[in-house]
């Protein structure tokens, strides 16, 4: 059976990293859906979220890791899913979760599974990750290796500005 986890994934965290290899523990094979959300202020572009998000889970074989360029239900179709796999870290990440599986239901009959947080990892969001980044912050102990390297190793680092379409 194949699910989705699907996200902007700016930057890839160690709380999706934790997301993605429980979805593979649960379903098998899984297709990260990297999407594209204008109401964004990007911190990647859309190839480094792309590339750092294949690299940090690499060493899954049955991970695939694909450009989302629209609906997360039409990548679904497009990728034999009927199963969505999102996390939340809170209440309040349920109550949204919860809209958007009930949503993806009447538009094309999908499930969602939504999986509480580590608690190790409950307080980690790519948002607060790139204010932190932004600010010059170390940020290794919220993103897996292949994110932190590459940042580390990025010729002046400076937040993606441009919408991408």
């Amino acid at each position: 059976m194949t699910a989705v986890v699907g996200g902007s994934f700016d930057p890839f965290t160690i709380g999706h990293d934790d997301l993605v290899r429980r979805a593979v523990r649960l379903f098998g094979q899984v297709v990260v859906g990297v999407g594209i959300n204008s109401a964004k202020d990007y911190l990647l572009t859309l190839d480094e979220r792309v590339n750092l998000t294949r690299a940090s889970l690499a060493d899954l074989p049955s991970v695939r890791v694909e450009l989302m360029p629209g609906l997360l239900a039409d990548f679904c179709r497009q990728h034999g899913a009927r199963t969505i796999v999102k996390g939340a870290r809170s209440g309040s990440d349920f109550d949204v979760e919860v809209a958007l599986a009930q949503m993806n239901a009447s538009y094309d009959d999908l499930e969602t599974v939504i999986l509480p947080s580590r608690p190790a990892w409950g307080f980690i969001s790519s948002t607060l990750v790139r204010q932190a980044a932004r600010g010059g912050a170390d940020i290794s102990q919220y993103v897996p290796p292949a994110v932190a390297n590459y940042w580390r190793q990025r010729p002046n680092p400076q937040p993606s500005s441009t919408v991408e379409q």
